[in-house]
């Protein structure tokens, strides 16, 4: 039987489910444009495919592209022709031949998985067959698009603080590999509530999508929702699993991951690169010379970060310096100490209706006012929703109108964003602010 053609296999019959989050299939309509969303493998692209979303970016959009919180990445600005881009997305191997799969495919991964010196665990084959049993079980397409698990097999280089609905994080007991797990969380916040032998990885997987879907509601899309009014015991002791759950589980903590980012990291054989597109917006040609360095340095890979980063693997040592230099001519940031490195921001209000301030251009001006400092430690967010950071963000500046922001620190005593610091602040304000010791911020 010979292939269906790509324009035929989102043809009306095929309908996405209505969400406002973008997918691959459906793109969401924008200020700037359409948003199309590309959800990679365990945040690997490969050099060829990284060609692909630029020439697609030029082609069918304005040549914007996003790195996102989560290891993604979206294109942005896309104008009438959205077959035309799914077909060339679809062509280069970036997505399911099936809309109902495309939501689901929610799983996130170091980006050096597989590579990390400290890593207890290789991840990836289990990563491929929980995507495998997303993708290919139909019951599982009801999940939410924002339905997330998080694959952590003790690396180095981890996201600890994003949330997810589902979390397994390796961990060595009794000279044996478990993975520990926790709901509606993430391996940094210490709930673990059992574990099981990694060979049971892909069944415990199963075991809580499938106790999920039997218990919520339609209202209920989340996990967190769910165990807003069931408790969380009952929901475990329903997983029809033999779950480890003694003193040496539930006492078990996660380390903190303490490998940068950005820069130069040793890996298993060679080494790795980060480097990150400013403000975690890339050009087609940055993502096209990123590419050729993966391609002529590396292994011909790149891997998304949920810093809104590139992570280059299998460089040669002697390789590092040439491939830092020509990244940094492409507008690429490869250094912590870099202004830009320091500040997230969202897409601000030229893209999104919602946003109260332009805060990627407020964000280059706040830059070149702070201190040198921790990458990221700053987040402008245009409302309520941070849309560009998953976690909270040391320290974060809520716009309130065009060139305003209010201040908040991160307390871990207090939901949302923190505590409140300041009010109405203009950039010059907040950047004087955050140049202050924090314990002088209060003053």
């Amino acid at each position: 039987m010979p292939d269906t053609p790509l324009n035929q296999l989102h043809a009306p019959t095929v309908s996405p489910r209505p969400s406002a989050c973008p997918g691959l299939w459906r793109i969401v309509s924008a200020r700037d444009g359409g948003i199309c969303r590309i959800k990679l493998p365990g945040g690997l692209l490969l050099a060829d495919q990284a060609d692909a979303v630029a020439g697609a970016a030029e082609r069918f959009a304005a040549g914007v592209i996003e790195a996102t919180n989560r290891g993604n990445l979206q294109i942005r600005g896309i104008g009438a022709d959205h077959s035309g881009l799914i077909d060339s997305l679809l062509a280069a191997g970036l997505g399911p031949r099936d809309a109902a799969s495309d939501d689901v495919r929610n799983l996130m991964l170091s980006p050096l998985a597989g590579h990390d010196p400290a890593m207890v665990l290789d991840v990836r084959p289990l990563g491929e067959q929980i995507l495998s049993l997303l993708q290919g079980t139909p019951r599982f397409h009801q999940l939410s698009a924002k339905f997330a698990v998080q694959l952590d097999g003790g690396e180095g280089l981890a996201m600890l603080e994003h949330p997810h609905d589902l979390w397994l994080s390796a961990m060595r007991l009794d000279q044996r590999t478990w993975l520990a797990f926790g709901l509606a969380g993430c391996p940094g916040d210490g709930q673990v509530l059992g574990a099981v032998p990694v060979e049971q990885g892909l069944a415990l997987v199963r075991a809580v999508l499938e106790r999920f879907l039997d218990l919520a509601n339609p209202d209920q899309a989340r996990m967190r929702q769910l165990l807003a009014g069931y408790p969380v015991a009952r929901f475990i002791a329903g997983l029809g699993l033999d779950l480890r759950r003694d003193a040496a589980v539930l006492g078990w903590r996660r380390e903190a991951g303490n490998s940068p980012w950005l820069g130069a990291l040793a890996q298993r054989h060679g080494m790795a690169l980060g480097v990150a597109p400013p403000l975690g917006r890339l050009t087609a040609d940055m993502l096209r010379g990123a590419a050729r360095v993966a391609r002529e340095c590396g292994d011909g890979s790149l891997r998304l970060s949920p810093w809104q980063s590139l992570m280059l693997t299998g460089i040669a040592a002697t390789r590092i310096a040439q491939a830092q230099r020509t990244l940094s001519a492409l507008g690429l940031l490869c250094h912590d100490h870099e202004p830009l490195a320091r500040v997230v921001a969202c897409t601000g209000a030229s893209g999104c209706a919602k946003a109260h301030g332009e805060t990627k251009t407020d964000a280059v001006t706040l830059a070149a006012l702070l201190p040198t400092g921790a990458p990221a430690s700053v987040h402008l967010s245009g409302c309520s929703r941070s849309c560009a950071v998953a976690h909270v963000a040391p320290a974060t500046l809520l716009a309130r109108s065009p060139g305003r922001y209010d201040l908040y620190l991160r307390d871990a005593q207090l939901p949302g964003f923190g505590a409140l610091r300041a009010t109405d602040l203009t950039l010059n304000e907040a950047g004087a602010m955050l140049a202050l010791p924090t314990e002088h911020l209060d003053d």
